[in-house]
């Protein structure tokens, strides 16, 4: 599968640029620095003016932290999303929902996957978390228990996670991100709780995937998590090694 980026229509480029434009203003004083500056250095190729064309990215990619954009229809296996983690490619849907639509999907589409995720990975730190999660995924993709651990992970880091800035929370989290009602009401709501990151709360926590998010995990800097990749990579192999089984 590829992009045909010569069938996005007119349409197409005016709700990417509104939705572009309308988030970046709304996550000035809402994201973290890391996030703002990231996008703000992948410009080039990422900008409320044109649709992204992932071939133009893929090549960006190539002089920074070696990611690629891999096309896919929607939702993918979570095996298969480990497997492409594992070879720094990051799936992307090609479609972009339609004007009627600007805040309400069953499923990511290509703003969700481009605006809200691609930044972080140009973030050597970031970077190298997700392709270190993405490896222990593939390795151990038949152990149940671990793939369930890692999926808590993934939704309450790369997907709703917060890091404490300047003594405050701000968004990292591409969920968030790329949500313009969840970006404010997650760190102005009073109905949500935030807590300290920790790994073992984070892999018993359970997650809602078709409402606003109740709970939130702040980390206080990104290298948290390359750290919280190490930790359940030796947890597992602990446990492994106890037991005397194996994958």
């Amino acid at each position: 599968m590829k992009q045909e980026f010569e069938k996005y229509t007119k349409e197409d480029g005016a709700v990417w640029s509104l939705l572009f434009k309308r988030q970046v203003k709304n996550l000035k004083q809402l994201a973290c620095s890391d996030y703002l500056e990231s996008l703000d250095y992948m410009q080039e190729v990422l900008n409320p003016t044109e649709i992204p064309n992932f071939e133009q990215i893929n090549k960006w990619f190539k002089k920074s932290t070696g990611w690629e954009i891999y096309c896919v229809p929607g939702l993918i296996d979570v095996a298969d999303f480990f497997d492409l983690l594992a070879e720094k490619k990051f799936p992307s849907s090609t479609w972009l929902r339609s004007k009627d639509k600007l805040d309400y999907l069953e499923e990511p589409d290509m703003f969700h996957d481009i605006f809200g995720h691609v930044p972080l990975l140009s973030n050597p730190v970031y970077s190298n978390f997700v392709h270190e999660f993405g490896k222990l995924g593939k390795q151990y993709k038949g152990n149940h228990q671990l793939v369930m651990e890692l999926q808590r992970l993934y939704w309450f880091t790369i997907e709703f996670g917060l890091i404490f800035e300047k003594g405050e929370p701000r968004i990292f989290g591409a969920g968030i991100i790329s949500s313009f009602h969840e970006s404010i009401s997650c760190l102005s709501s009073k109905e949500v709780t935030h807590l300290p990151f920790g790994l073992d709360s984070i892999i018993q926590t359970d997650f809602c995937t078709s409402e606003l998010q109740q709970t939130y995990f702040v980390i206080d800097h990104l290298e948290q998590l390359e750290t919280a990749v190490t930790s359940l990579s030796n947890k597992l192999q602990h446990e492994l090694e106890y037991s005397g089984k194996s994958i």
